[in-house]
């Protein structure tokens, strides 16, 4: 098997404690690291974890502006939308190929995986696998699952026969156009795409092993233990781990929900943060994506993105520049002529609509009211 993970900088500390887990369990493995990010100077790849480093510019993404894409998406959304890519690429030059999410540890041999890859050529986990049996379960878990997709997309994995490739680049062509953080329009990244995976594809396996995929969704219904230095999961064996939320501190509060006083899982919690230091958190967490800001260094906000997204008109004329350069016509220097426009013509319809509220408050509006009804039945009689 072959395994790829996808980061910016930012995650490059816990990209190398994935990918020393993954050495540790599965020695003879390729790992392969994926960065939408230009290769810090200091790195030496050589002595990094990763068999390989693979730069967004060198993925050969069939699309004619490589730029005006990069730029469309977030960060988040751009190291989603290059897996598709990977893994298609990938397929081309490995039999088996597995992709985990930065934030997940290995703690076992995957020697169970290999042997279902040999058996199906799709591999998903589900976020759930046991149904909620209280109202606040029902509201985290099961309906966060409906909104944001019903497997996680931090790991799957594909065989490289007909189905798989099919799989693979019906995958990999989704994620080109519609790799959004869009729930309101049905989208969260490549999750809800993979809704659709079961259905289209022949052959695909939901994985329900109890120490597959093990998060905080999940813990509801999955008792972690240990015995001497080996976790189990409902007396299965820990498989892989997803520290998922863990920089937010969503991962702690979900913990504090669902722990029932299992202090193992703290005690995992602290062993991952005292791993990714080791592999350079603080050095890295606060390293900017070479792709969130112009050339010059100015950030760029959500706003200026979403404009080439939804206005499709000023897309099309900006179709073969590089949005990240400035000067006379560039994108941006039309874009924030446009903005402080919208903003003065939004700056006056609100200047309007308070003196309307002050005038329909006001106490004279309100005393005239009779007479404006009585004018409006004489404007009916006579017209």
């Amino acid at each position: 098997m072959t395994f790829f993970t996808s980061i910016n900088n930012c995650y490059l500390p816990k990209a190398r404690t994935l990918a020393k887990s993954l050495k540790k369990h599965m020695p003879d493995s390729p790992i392969i690291l994926i960065l939408s990010d230009k290769i810090p100077e200091e790195i030496i790849i050589e002595n990094e974890p990763f068999d390989e480093i693979i730069t967004i510019d060198q993925l050969e993404i069939p699309i004619e502006n490589l730029n005006m894409w990069i730029f469309k998406h977030s960060v988040i959304e751009l190291c989603t939308a290059v897996k598709g890519q990977a893994l298609f690429n990938l397929l081309q030059k490995y039999d088996k190929v597995v992709y985990f999410d930065p934030d997940i540890v290995v703690f076992d041999k995957l020697d169970i995986l290999e042997d279902l890859l040999d058996q199906y050529d799709i591999i998903y986990t589900p976020h759930l696998t046991v149904p909620e049996n209280n109202e606040r379960d029902i509201f985290i878990n099961e309906i966060s699952s409906l909104k944001h997709g019903i497997y996680n997309f931090g790991f799957f994995a594909v065989k490289s026969n007909e189905n798989g490739i099919l799989y693979a680049k019906w995958y990999r062509d989704r994620l080109l156009k519609y790799c959004k953080d869009d729930k309101a329009n049905g989208l969260f990244t490549d999750q809800r795409w993979g809704d659709l995976g079961p259905s289209l594809f022949n052959n695909l396996f939901i994985w329900k092993h109890p120490g597959a995929n093990v998060c905080v969704w999940n813990l509801s219904h999955r008792i972690v233990t240990r015995k001497e230095n080996n976790y189990f999961v409902n007396n299965e064996p820990l498989i892989f781990y997803h520290f998922s939320g863990f920089d937010s501190g969503a991962n702690t509060d979900m913990l504090k929900l669902y722990s029932k006083g299992n202090q193992l899982l703290f005690e995992l919690n602290d062993w991952y943060m005292n791993e990714i230091n080791i592999n350079e958190q603080q050095k890295y967490k606060h390293f900017n994506c070479f792709y969130s800001s112009y050339y010059d260094g100015t950030k760029i906000n959500d706003d200026e993105r979403n404009l080439l997204n939804y206005r499709l008109d000023i897309y099309s004329y900006y179709a073969d520049a590089n949005p990240y350069e400035k000067g006379i016509n560039s994108y941006y220097s039309r874009f924030v002529e446009e903005k402080e426009k919208i903003l003065k013509i939004e700056k006056s319809k609100q200047l309007m609509l308070d003196e309307l509220n002050n005038l329909y408050n006001s106490r004279s509006w309100k005393i005239t009211k009779p007479l404006r009804k009585f004018a409006g039945i004489i404007r009916k009689l006579f017209n």
